[in-house]
């Protein structure tokens, strides 16, 4: 499969929100039951370090993080966010846009990746696996679904062992 992973746009938007729509259909890859607007999903996003992979101008899956805190001690750290178009998971793409992002955020001094993953979700669990994450905890029936399902999830984080080091 030949595709290329560059810099997010905002007229990327209707297929990265797409793809974000069969990730919130599958009740395992986010607690979002709705999706957002570009406006409300811009202002929870870092504006420079937001990706997409796609094959000329068919998007792949895409990749972004979020501020953890707005207290300057955490400012190298972010929260991950991580889609794959049905069509395409299990095929590389997630661990290529994942191990891309991971890079982009030491260039842009974050030293510490983290995710809350839904249990169940194992694909994702063990993608961050291949992509230097380790498992932290597990917050037990942190969320409820709108159906009233309860759902743990699995704390994962990456440290950069370049960035944030003294």
């Amino acid at each position: 499969m030949d595709y290329n992973i560059r810099e997010m746009k905002a007229e990327d938007w209707e297929a990265v929100a797409k793809i974000y729509s069969e990730g919130i259909d599958t009740g395992k890859a986010t607690f979002q039951s709705e999706l957002p607007n570009f406006e409300e999903w811009d202002k929870g996003h870092m504006k420079n370090c937001r990706i997409v992979a796609c094959d000329g101008e068919n998007i792949l899956g895409w990749a972004a993080l979020s501020p953890t805190s707005s207290r300057c001690v955490y400012k190298g750290v972010a929260e991950v966010s991580i889609y794959i178009g049905e069509a395409y998971r299990g095929k590389g793409v997630g661990k290529n846009i994942l191990n891309t992002l991971v890079k982009l955020s030491e260039e842009n001094g974050l030293w510490t990746l983290q995710s809350g993953i839904i249990k169940e979700n194992t694909s994702s669990i063990a993608l961050h696996r291949r992509c230097g994450f380790r498992d932290i905890g597990i917050r037990e029936k942190i969320a409820k679904m709108p159906n009233g399902t309860w759902h743990d999830t699995v704390l994962m984080e990456r440290r950069s062992t370049f960035i944030g080091i003294s």
